[in-house]
């Protein structure tokens, strides 16, 4: 009986129709990176029709890798996007644990307003501040340097409204039970609040550590040098030579390359990454 009920529940066709269609979504949003994949280990001999096809009809060769490679410095290319996203990580951590815990737990006058006054940074299209931030940037003296590629993302009114709302489903309960032992408010938000919001907080960080490792036009305004470069401005730079031989392979290497750590980071740590979305409720 109950052997008969699981295999019913199997053959649902409710089920079997939503399997179908996450297959085929999955098969659209997919089909970008094999074409990627496929054609960075085609020769460049190919071209036309042939550079469109999905189907690996010819002897992989890594002549195209090779050639993306020499084309541009990914060694430095990596780590200043590396020191970039883990700077601006490293500050938004801060920045974002204690204001959103001021207004999760801190009573003041006008806690509600400001808050939401605060949240109208949500409502700006980031290009639109890249005129006041650059003047801001050069007259600090800060242009052309990896510090003013991080400066504008040190605060974010995102991780506010994401932190306060974590810290608002924690019971004051562990905060009472801390300060009865005589613990100060750095010790109750360290030691307390934050191993308790790590969920939240790693949601957090992969949305920032995404966005801003793919942030294209703000580096693009702030640095000159090849030497501060990131990996979107090192890649927008030698396939705009790609681009006029039609060094398509070329082309879908140095892409590859961009989009590797990212997606090896997602592939290793899967379980993890859904399971804090979920706690945090992002989507």
């Amino acid at each position: 009986m109950a052997a008969s009920r699981s295999s019913a529940r199997r053959l649902d066709p409710a089920r079997l129709l939503g399997i179908a269609f996450l297959a085929i979504v999955a098969l659209v949003w997919s089909t970008p990176l094999a074409w990627m994949i496929v054609a960075s280990f085609r020769p460049q001999s190919f071209g036309g029709l042939d550079m469109a096809s999905l189907t690996p009809n010819f002897t992989p060769t890594l002549a195209n890798w090779r050639e993306a490679l020499d084309s541009a410095d990914f060694a430095r290319l990596y780590l200043n996007t590396a020191i970039v996203c883990l700077g601006i990580l490293g500050v938004q951590l801060v920045t974002i644990t204690l204001a959103g815990w001021a207004f999760a737990r801190l009573e003041f006058r006008g806690r509600t307003v400001l808050f939401y006054a605060f949240l109208l940074q949500l409502m700006l299209v980031p290009p639109i501040l890249i005129v006041p931030n650059l003047v801001t940037i050069t007259r600090l003296g800060l242009y052309d340097t990896l510090t003013a590629v991080m400066a504008p993302y040190f605060a974010s009114a995102f991780g506010v409204f994401l932190m306060r709302q974590t810290f608002r489903t924690i019971p004051r309960d562990y905060e009472e039970a801390a300060v009865v032992e005589g613990a100060a408010w750095w010790q109750v938000v360290g030691r307390v609040l934050v191993p308790l919001a790590r969920p939240g907080l790693v949601a957090f960080s992969i949305v920032s550590v995404v966005a801003h490792w793919n942030e294209f036009l703000w580096p693009l305004m702030v640095v000159s040098s090849t030497e501060n470069q990131t990996l979107t401005i090192g890649l927008a730079s030698f396939t705009q030579g790609a681009e006029s031989a039609s060094q398509w392979g070329v082309i879908a290497a140095g892409t590859f390359l961009v989009a590797a750590p990212l997606m090896t980071a997602f592939a290793l740590f899967q379980r993890q990454f859904v399971n804090s979305f979920l706690f945090s409720g992002v989507k």
